[in-house]
């Protein structure tokens, strides 16, 4: 198994990272209930040019009263990791996504299973890593999320496309069917964009891109946007968090 995070060796000499704008900076929080796991993460992102630790929590709690502080300025991407005391990641997650539409979302957690990956691309995540991704990976995926880039680890990638190739009870028509415009919205929700900032970005009614939601998932076969997303990983349409690209229109 990969170190999630890499330990630096003893009397190796610090570096800082380069100055940038700070128009430039893509603002982290950590939310990671492990003490050790948090500080090191906080390390390791602070140490890398472009990135800057905004604030860290150690449950979901800590970390919605940190973004609820009046004149706060909000982090660009929330790190949560799944297994959080009292409010567990998925719900921290959903309060983010609900109440700061404008914050990604990435969650770093040790969980593999489809019930958990399921839940998180249904609440909208900018991205769902293993902590068993490199520190490189992580880096890139922070970037990626804050680009509003769609990040999936390459295993769950796999996995995932897999379970879409064996799961659906019909084949579906496949991407070719879409209209341009159907294909637009399939691709913004492989992103985790909800219908309203789907409708904001491409400059529609919010009626309009739910009627385009529901011709996806009615053309594709699939009851939710769990499965639309999955579609688009087993197309290509989003790739795998190892190469650090997701969909074609980023």
């Amino acid at each position: 198994m990969r170190e999630a995070l890499p330990a630096r060796e003893p009397g190796a000499e610090s570096h800082p990272a380069p100055s940038v704008a700070r128009a430039d900076l893509v603002r982290v929080m950590v939310v990671d209930d492990h003490a050790l796991v948090r500080e090191g993460t906080v390390q390791l992102l602070g140490q890398e040019a472009g990135i800057e630790v905004a604030d860290e929590a150690g449950s979901g709690e800590d970390a919605l009263g940190i973004l609820r502080r009046p004149g706060g300025r909000p982090p660009d991407v929330v790190l949560v990791d799944v297994n959080l005391p009292g409010m567990s990641g998925l719900e921290l997650a959903r309060e983010v996504r609900e109440s700061f539409p404008e914050i990604q979302v990435l969650v770093v957690s040790a969980y593999d299973d489809y019930a958990y990956v399921s839940e998180a691309l249904e609440l909208g995540v900018g991205g769902y890593l293993l902590k068993t991704a490199s520190s490189r990976e992580l880096v890139d995926a922070v970037r990626a999320v804050a680009d509003g880039v769609f990040v999936l680890d390459r295993a769950m990638s796999g996995r995932l496309s897999r379970r879409w190739r064996s799961g659906p009870p019909a084949t579906p028509p496949g991407p070719g069917s879409l209209t341009p415009r159907e294909t637009d919205v399939l691709e913004r929700l492989a992103r985790g964009m909800s219908n309203k900032h789907i409708a904001n970005e491409l400059g529609l009614g919010l009626r309009t891109v739910e009627g385009h939601v529901s011709n996806v998932l009615a053309k594709l076969g699939v009851a939710s946007r769990t499965e639309a997303v999955l579609f688009a990983i087993s197309h290509h349409l989003v790739a795998a968090a190892d190469d650090g690209h997701a969909p074609s229109d980023s």
